[in-house]
């Protein structure tokens, strides 16, 4: 793709979540996640692959879906109670529709099921971008709402931490793992939500970095299934020792990044009277734990299969820049030591 239309689409990509930040008006919101959705649909196509392009159609329609009921939503709402501000939103029946909108364009469960079957068909950088960047946009509606119903919100993350975790034990392919491993975060995020937004923030902020860390991994070995990572050994002997603490990280274990967000979920949980849903969300986080284990275990302690399939590729030098993958991978396994300072800005 031409380089200057691809600065010009990720301009608006910026353009879009800025606007969305910014908006305190529901229809100034639309029109930002509405750019958003444009701006990144001419790069899910870049590649002119049938996966590609029914992986952007599918995107597509479940984005204008999710936008056409935000738009129903904040006109009924505005038609209701006789005003556009995001804050105030008073009547139950719109709130809900929004939540509902929002919930499906970021793919949280049971609205999830576009969003491994995107993932699988696009390459690893625009799936980077569609993990990462195209969830802020909508968590930032979400956290500008006033919920006054918080069953639909924790049924939302039950579901979704449960979906996440199940989903990804049967598959093979690492972008769909990495896709159910996003349901699962979001479910953890959206859990905390209307208890404490600071731990959501704090969550999506770790989310972001451990995510950008595995997909620039991936990136950086060409590895789309498992067993492709099985020979990354050979390639990149170092990246090969440290993805697997990437990994568990994501997993939410101690004492890696990814642990911090998870605990501090839990102690607000406990603190609120919920130790049902903390020891619920607790025992999802296991079946997502087991394939972060499968994968570390496939990359670090198998050899793979002598199928024409598993063949060690050839070590050509890596035309990706190392500085990103870097500069990621240090925060998504050492800022637990820093639990304590964080803590104490939350409680500022």
């Amino acid at each position: 793709m031409n380089p200057f239309i691809t600065a010009l689409l990720l301009f608006g990509l910026g353009l879009g979540t800025t606007l969305t930040f910014a908006s305190s008006h529901w229809l100034l919101a639309w029109m930002g996640l509405e750019i958003n959705t444009l701006a990144i649909i001419p790069l899910m196509t870049q590649q002119h692959h049938p996966r590609a392009i029914e992986a952007t159609t599918k995107y597509f329609l479940t984005q204008a879906t999710a936008a056409a009921t935000l738009l129903f939503a904040s006109i009924t709402n505005a038609w209701l109670t006789g005003q556009w501000n995001i804050q105030l939103m008073t009547h139950p029946i719109p709130t809900t529709m929004i939540i509902l909108a929002l919930s499906l364009k970021i793919g949280l469960a049971p609205l999830h099921t576009w969003l491994p079957e995107v993932l699988q068909g696009l390459n690893l950088t625009t799936g980077l971008i569609l993990s990462t960047w195209q969830k802020l946009a909508p968590f930032a509606l979400l956290l500008q709402i006033p919920s006054p119903n918080q069953t639909i919100l924790i049924i939302l993350a039950l579901t979704s931490t449960l979906v996440g975790g199940w989903g990804g034990l049967n598959q093979t392919q690492l972008r769909k793992i990495l896709a159910y491993s996003s349901i699962a975060h979001l479910g953890w995020m959206i859990l905390i939500l209307q208890f404490a937004p600071a731990l959501t923030l704090l969550a999506l902020l770790t989310y972001l970095i451990m995510t950008s860390s595995a997909f620039l991994v991936l990136k950086l070995n060409n590895a789309t299934n498992i067993n492709a990572l099985a020979t990354s050994w050979a390639k990149a002997p170092l990246i090969t020792a440290t993805t697997p603490m990437i990994l568990l990280s994501l997993g939410g274990l101690p004492p890696l990044t990814g642990f911090m967000p998870k605990w501090l979920i839990l102690q607000e949980l406990t603190k609120q009277n919920l130790p049902l849903t903390a020891t619920l969300a607790a025992l999802t986080a296991l079946l997502s734990l087991y394939f972060y284990l499968r994968l570390s275990y496939a990359m670090t302690l198998t050899l793979s299969p002598n199928n024409l399939a598993g063949t060690t590729p050839w070590r050509l030098p890596s035309s990706q820049l190392s500085l990103p993958l870097a500069s990621s991978t240090l925060p998504a396994t050492l800022l637990l030591p820093l639990a304590p300072a964080i803590t104490a800005l939350l409680t500022l």
